[in-house]
């Protein structure tokens, strides 16, 4: 070969390695320690990094916000034991209030606001709901026969007197609950309807006892028939000798009549102390709950 081709070889060759040095920096990084990185493989790098930095930032809120969840709950908790405790503390001294027939003045104030709560938060209503279904389902149970018979309270239902009443708003108006004590009022009288329908329904016979004078006669009957009582066996109220006597004397004065009768109590139903204690009460007595407010 020639020495000029030798010559055209060897710069060939030197423009070959130049441009084979060029292309390789092209496609590849060169980094300080000698490692080498393709484009490609920089950029898979570079998003699971991005990824890893995004899943370390939503742990992070999901722990934050579990956090708080979880000192609202705590929080939660401390203020719902406290007008637990009072419930308990104020229906206690309610019972034995209306056992022992103790003055008003003798409750202490932060029951009637306990008695509100109980109205306005709808425990009321749920403590209706579970007696009322208690009492069906008990009945639901029994055979009927001929002497059988079922009492109930209705004085829950009849209007008390309108000095009574004013007297009962005049009260809670101070602390503005006239109207949670009315709702209470429609709350019972609807519950006590149910019941009267469907034991009416299941063919027990319902007498009904009243603590009213017997000259309200008329009026208690025109009153319990647009308030939708019907069919009822027969209505006792008191006789003028009854009057002077103490309600649970009363009662149980009419329980020991029926049964001299031949009638046998299945089962007493009211809201007071004074129908459920006594003498001859029957095979069974079933007390509907009460707002503390009806001993205040």
């Amino acid at each position: 070969m020639s020495a000029y081709g030798h010559q055209m070889e060897q710069q060939y060759s030197a423009h070959s390695l130049s441009s084979r040095g060029s292309g390789r920096r092209q496609s590849s990084y060169v980094m300080d320690s000698g490692f080498y990185m393709s484009s490609f493989a920089s950029t898979i790098f570079i998003g699971a990094l991005v990824t890893v930095g995004v899943i370390l930032i939503t742990l992070l809120i999901a722990l934050t916000v579990m956090l708080q969840s979880c000192q609202s709950r705590s929080h939660g908790v401390i203020e719902i034991e406290k007008p637990s405790y009072d419930y308990n503390y104020c229906q206690i001294i309610s019972l034995h209030v209306e056992l022992n027939k103790v003055e008003a003045d003798h409750f202490p104030s932060i029951c009637r606001v306990v008695a509100l709560q109980y109205i306005k938060e709808g425990q009321y209503a749920r403590d209706l709901n579970s007696t009322v279904w208690m009492i069906q389902n008990y009945f639901s149970t029994l055979k009927r026969d001929g002497v059988d018979v079922v009492l109930m309270d209705i004085d829950d239902v009849l209007s008390s007197s309108p000095q009574y009443i004013k007297l009962l708003v005049d009260r809670d108006d101070q602390y503005g609950s006239s109207d949670c004590v009315e709702e209470a009022k429609q709350l019972k009288h609807v519950y006590i309807l149910r019941l009267y329908m469907k034991l009416h329904a299941s063919g027990w016979p319902l007498i009904l006892l009243s603590r009213k004078p017997e000259t309200q006669l008329n009026s208690s009957i025109e009153y319990l028939i647009s308030a939708g009582f019907r069919a009822w066996s027969s209505l006792i109220m008191r006789s003028e000798d009854d009057l002077q006597m103490d309600s649970c004397d009363y009662f149980s004065k009419q329980r020991a009549a029926m049964q001299r009768k031949g009638l046998r109590i299945i089962g007493t139903i009211s809201s007071h102390m004074d129908a459920l204690t006594g003498t001859s009460l029957g095979e069974r007595i079933f007390k509907l709950p009460n707002p503390v407010y009806y001993s205040f």
